[in-house]
């Protein structure tokens, strides 16, 4: 269809310089719409990528990238035999066992509600980030039998206390019968952790494996936290290591634990995108005003490339190589702007609060997230394009057929 008779005349039409003002002024602002909606979407899209890595990183510093339990939140049975049988699985870097209890914790007047988590301190620190996020204690300070706890800084502020305080942890104890009887320990505040999420700064409570088992009255861990060297292939590395244990455990990774977060990141993510596309897409109808004109002013020389032998086909060509190009430029430069301005979005968002005197997210008071993250992906940056030059091509359409039904007697019969 492209022959080089078509593609010539279609950039001849593109980069002469007779083009009316209006024309050329068309021309140029739907080149710079389509550079400014690809520009759009890669920055907008990588910035909420790396919102979506910081939240996946957060919420993974305390709850591992895949959990083995037993079924009916029993203890495993030779815990100890178990973790030593996923040794050797693809992709493995560590593996934890751990034991959650719902509790009430008292300083009086102060009481909130939280899951009390037991740990073991060595192995915890090979499947999670807890370690980084301690900001006064140490997690090695959760030995067996001190009854030590460690608290997320928004539980502390709750209950109003700091290192050195001691507080009651309440838990329903079904053990002794039918009838529901409260248990009470006492536990001395070793630390104060703050991972950036209020789930879990504001609901989760450390203390070592052994002080747990005895809160609980269970002889074991109740489930096993997982981490593997890449977080996306978790959900089937999972399945991998489970099936290396007999009896095998019940198997949940990342995604099914935090399904509602990354949903809403998604929806918010393929909305935004559609949004930005309209840029190209108003950009896209410019394309078809500049061609029409285009068209109109040159029915002469569409008459006369017809009657030196042109087919409608080649004439459609011409158009269409000519609202090509326009797309060509525009995505072009919309992804080397895109790209460019993504990876330094930081910088960027810098300068305009110096410039204006303003504060995006700069505040840690306000926000856990300090600055703008920014990942690009090569994938969306290849789709953007794509999508870009598909309605950049599907707008010289109707120009191309128009000019094609241009009739030779007709368009010359004034001239």
């Amino acid at each position: 269809m492209f022959q080089p008779a078509p593609l010539f005349v279609g950039l001849r039409y593109s980069l002469a310089r007779e083009h009316s003002f209006f024309v050329s002024f068309i021309t140029w602002v739907s080149l710079l719409g389509v550079a400014l909606g690809v520009i759009a979407l890669i920055t907008i899209i990588s910035v909420m990528n790396g919102f979506e890595g910081e939240l996946r990183g957060r919420l993974l510093s305390l709850s591992a990238q895949a959990t083995l339990s037993a079924p009916q939140d029993a203890p495993i049975a030779d815990w100890q035999g178990q973790l030593a049988r996923l040794r050797g699985a693809p992709g493995l870097l560590g593996a934890a066992p751990f034991l959650d209890t719902d509790a009430m914790l008292s300083n009086p007047p102060a009481m909130g509600g939280a899951i009390v988590r037991g740990i073991d301190p060595a192995l915890e620190l090979q499947v999670s980030t807890i370690g980084e996020a301690m900001r006064e204690g140490k997690l090695t300070d959760l030995v067996p039998g001190s009854n030590r706890i460690v608290l997320g800084r928004m539980l502390a502020y709750q209950l109003q206390v700091d290192v050195g305080d001691v507080i009651t942890v309440m838990i329903a104890d079904s053990s002794s019968g039918d009838a529901v009887v409260p248990r009470l320990q006492n536990f001395q505040v070793a630390g104060i952790f703050e991972v950036g999420l209020q789930e879990q700064d504001g609901v989760v409570a450390l203390v070592n494996l052994a002080d747990a088992e005895a809160l609980r009255g269970l002889a074991g861990p109740t489930a096993i936290h997982l981490k593997f060297d890449d977080v996306l292939k978790a959900p089937e590395l999972a399945r991998q290591a489970d099936a290396r244990l007999n009896p095998a455990l019940e198997v949940r990774d990342w995604t099914q634990e935090n399904a509602a977060y990354f949903r809403a990141i998604r929806i918010e993510k393929t909305m935004m995108g559609l949004i930005l596309m309209l840029i190209v897409a108003v950009a896209a109808f410019n394309i078809v005003a500049t061609l029409v004109m285009v068209v109109s002013d040159k029915r002469t020389d569409i008459a006369i490339l017809r009657t030196l032998g042109m087919t409608p086909r080649e004439v459609i060509a011409v158009f269409m190589a000519q609202g090509a190009l326009i797309g060509w430029i525009g995505t072009a430069l919309g992804v080397i702007g895109g790209v460019a301005l993504a990876l330094n979005v930081d910088v960027v968002a810098s300068f305009i609060e110096r410039v204006f005197q303003v504060h995006i997210m700069d505040d840690p008071d306000v926000y856990y997230v300090v600055g703008l993250p920014s990942e690009v992906h090569a994938g969306d940056v290849v789709l953007i394009a794509l999508a870009a030059l598909l309605l950049t091509f599907l707008a010289t359409v109707y120009p191309a057929l128009k000019a094609a039904k241009t009739q030779p007697a007709e368009a010359l019969r004034y001239e």
